[in-house]
């Protein structure tokens, strides 16, 4: 398979990466409204994201990509999502699969996807699947042939940007043979497939009532063949100190905290529009007191997210340059913090904003209640009651958060 046309080197160093993310965030707030209402998938916009070189900012300098710390990363992803959390959801696991690449790949598979991405492909995710059986367990099955590659057979749900990837990356179960029960003990790995291979086929049947236009449909693999060379173990990830769940949760933290910042601006844009309540006796709804207490509150909370948010992507990015155990969980509970605030954040911002704005806020037309529909939506990702656990337990008797993907 021939990788995409060269992406235009618009990124080149980290500063270069956050000036473009605004730039492009402008760019995109144009029509989100829009494509939400309609659920118009942004193929065009993703497409701008390829030739833009921000899906190159985690390939490693030795490989020609920028090698951008993690705190300019979620820069990059809240301004994205600030202007359309649908489309910075969409690259969150490619990002997420080239730590897999750096962290378990050998030299040839890094020299290989490496330059795909340089070339401007996309990563996309066929990970989760649905019920009955718990949440860890993978039944999509890897089975290895008597030639040494695979067969992968399975389904797969919410398989965000799926539509958009020139790579749909499955994480399956590793199997001896086509009659074994998968439990969640058995290894698993990352079978690396390009669009266009036969037995894949990518379903556009999401209907959730926010991220309307992330594409995250059923993914279906009828023995789709796999190289041994697309395989890369997925288990092994966790047997030893890695950032690999922090990164991965912290560009969550960075939607939210999107969705958060951008509510808020709407919401500060409909207070200068709404009429006063008669009994605050103003002239404007910006000088009633409560309008002014409910702001100020606000602003509190989304800044303190924003803040969380900087100061988790720095300890991730301490915590790459030097995996301890210790490091690795202090990233992990940093990451966790933010991502409680971001949730927290997002969900006030996205619900007051109707309370700055006033009754004209809630026409169907202006289809504020996006903000709202995407964040309720997206924090319903790896839940944060359970964060607090891990944080709880950290604060009192030090112990360490567990290894797996969601901390």
């Amino acid at each position: 398979m021939s990788a995409p046309a060269a992406a235009a080197a618009v990124v080149v160093t980290a500063a270069d990466a956050v000036a473009v993310a605004h730039r492009l965030s402008n760019e995109f707030a144009a029509e989100a409204s829009a494509r939400d209402a309609d659920r118009t998938l942004p193929h065009a916009q993703v497409q701008t994201l390829k030739e833009s070189g921000l899906l190159t900012l985690s390939v490693p300098a030795e490989f020609g990509g920028v090698e951008a710390p993690y705190e300019v990363v979620t820069e990059v992803f809240r301004a994205i999502a600030h202007a359309d959390p649908s489309l910075a959801q969409i690259p969150h696991s490619h990002y997420t699969f080239l730590e897999a690449i750096r962290l378990k790949g050998t030299a040839a598979q890094k020299a290989f996807f490496y330059d795909v991405v340089l070339g401007g492909g996309l990563l996309a995710n066929a990970q989760s699947e649905r019920g009955p059986h718990p949440i860890d367990v993978d039944a999509t099955t890897l089975t290895e042939t008597e030639s040494g590659d695979y067969v992968l057979a399975g389904r797969k749900f919410y398989s965000t940007g799926a539509l958009f990837a020139d790579w749909v990356i499955v994480r399956a179960s590793v199997v001896d043979g086509p009659g074994e029960a998968p439990t969640s003990s058995t290894p698993k790995a990352l079978a690396f497939v390009p669009r266009d291979a036969p037995g894949l086929q990518i379903v556009d049947d999401w209907d959730g009532m926010g991220q309307r236009t992330t594409a995250s449909g059923t993914v279906t693999l009828d023995d789709v063949a796999v190289p041994a060379e697309h395989v890369v173990p997925f288990s092994p990830i966790f047997s030893e100190p890695t950032t690999y769940g922090a990164q991965a949760q912290v560009l969550h933290a960075a939607i939210d905290v999107g969705i958060a910042t951008g509510a808020l601006e709407e919401g500060l844009r409909q207070a200068a529009k709404a009429r006063p309540h008669f009994e605050a006796r103003v002239d404007d709804a910006a000088e009633d007191p409560t309008v002014i207490q409910l702001a100020g509150e606000l602003v509190v909370t989304v800044r303190g997210a924003r803040a969380l948010l900087a100061e988790a992507a720095r300890e991730v990015d301490a915590a790459r340059a030097n995996p301890t155990a210790e490091t690795t969980a202090a990233a992990s509970i940093a990451v966790a913090v933010a991502k409680v605030a971001a949730v927290r954040a997002s969900l006030d911002a996205s619900a007051a904003l109707f309370d700055l704005g006033g009754t004209r806020s809630a026409s169907a037309s202006g289809n504020l209640s996006r903000y709202w529909r995407d964040a309720r939506t997206h924090t319903l990702h790896d839940p944060v009651r359970w964060k607090i656990q891990h944080v709880g337990r950290h604060a009192l008797s030090g112990t360490p958060p567990p290894r797996h993907g969601q901390i």
